[in-house]
């Protein structure tokens, strides 16, 4: 609670994570989760409560009146009274990306998913759902994947492509993998290879990891036979799909010999991640095919992947792709996960200014963004949209 009331998610995510506390504790008069959204003076209250879901904080100790005391207002006689929870924990009275958060963190499906790679070494991946906005059959499908990996079921690396539409959490999602599982990474722009050699010299390019002046065989040397994380960003953006070549016998075998290394190199624990926008168009159109708004289902998204896996090949070879484990196409999104991104783009740019701005306004403000979303741009198109919004109401306040 303390590290809630100082406002630092920083804070709550350290004591979360070393395990000092559990987010379902009792601890005072109300859970973590109502004393987070019911404390007014949070101006980072958005990011507290994602990571006390992320966590494993249960939404639904907020209909417990001991986990959550309700308010008592008075009627008509004054000596009755009616009990109801605190407003603000209500669904309905939420924000739009609270709501979204609240109700993924409670359904069904996203415990099941989660529960697949529970006893994992990769289970606090299951916490990238509250960084990642929509793609639950992209989380889904992973998770079986990295299941049967963790299991010893795959004989191969593990290699993961993750495709389709530009802004839809594609390099969020291999950029938290490293993170999350507390790894080191190297992340490769393959837009700045010219030749295998390039490949094997590059330097990691992320600016989200720790500074480094070791060249991608250089990483893999010093952490040979060690889990790790190599991010290919931009796979399908090289002039010449042969620069790629030199990693057919690391994902077929787990051993590389780099050129000038002098020996082999065991990567049979490295997760190799390559972003791609491959499939894009096959994406929409597949999504053109269903009813609006409708959800995918499992046996509709194996079917897009397989469509989309022969669209790598013919771009990267298949001699390449056919010793990936699974490529992950990325769907467009939901009038409320657009909500969600858009409610959540305005209380990070716009800070304490919109922090306590009653939720109708939220709503009605973020609202009025979505018809500027761009499918092809993503949540950039909504982020560009709100940062547009923000800068009109500080100029003409209301």
């Amino acid at each position: 609670m303390f590290a809630i009331a100082s406002d630092d998610v920083d804070e709550v995510q350290r004591v979360l994570g070393n395990g000092e506390v559990d987010p379902n504790d009792v601890v005072g008069p109300q859970s973590a989760l109502a004393f987070a959204l019911t404390n007014e003076r949070l101006v980072h209250r958005m990011d507290i409560i994602k990571t006390l879901l992320a966590y494993g904080a249960d939404p639904s100790g907020l209909s417990d009146p001991e986990l959550n005391p309700p308010n008592r207002s008075s009627i008509s006689d004054r000596h009755s009274m009616i009990l109801s929870p605190p407003v603000t924990t209500v669904l309905q009275s939420m924000d739009p990306a609270t709501r979204y958060y609240m109700k993924r963190a409670d359904a069904t499906n996203t415990k099941k998913a989660s529960t697949i790679i529970q006893k994992s070494f990769f289970r606090p991946l299951a916490r990238v759902r509250y960084d990642i906005v929509g793609q639950d059959r992209v989380f889904e499908q992973l998770f079986m994947v990295l299941n049967r990996h963790s299991r010893g079921f795959a004989v191969a690396p593990l290699v993961v492509l993750l495709c389709g539409p530009s802004g839809h959490g594609k390099s969020l999602l291999a950029r938290k993998f490293g993170s999350l599982l507390r790894v080191p990474t190297h992340t490769v722009n393959v837009t700045t290879l010219q030749s295998t050699h390039d490949l094997w010299q590059a330097y990691s390019m992320s600016p989200y990891e720790e500074p480094t002046s070791l060249t991608l065989a250089q990483f893999l040397m010093e952490n040979e036979g060690k889990r790790c994380v190599v991010v290919l960003d931009e796979i399908e953006k090289t002039e010449d799909p042969k620069v790629l070549y030199s990693l057919l016998m690391p994902w077929e075998l787990g051993r590389c010999s780099p050129p000038g290394g002098g020996r082999h190199i065991d990567v049979r624990n490295v997760v190799w991640l390559g972003t791609s926008n491959v499939g894009h168009e096959l994406v929409f159109d597949y999504q053109m095919t269903l009813p609006p708004q409708a959800t995918l289902s499992r046996e509709q998204y194996t079917e897009l992947m397989g469509l989309v896996r022969p669209r790598l090949s013919e771009r990267l070879g298949a001699s390449l792709v056919s010793r990936v484990t699974a490529v992950l196409p990325f769907l467009p999104f939901t009038d409320d996960e657009k909500m969600a991104i858009a409610a959540e783009a305005f209380y990070s740019l716009g800070g304490e200014t919109v922090a306590s701005l009653p939720v109708d306004v939220v709503e009605s403000s973020v609202r009025t963004a979505l018809p500027q979303y761009l499918p092809a741009e993503g949540a950039r198109s909504l982020h560009r949209a709100i940062s547009g919004l923000l800068l009109e109401m500080s100029e003409f306040p209301q």
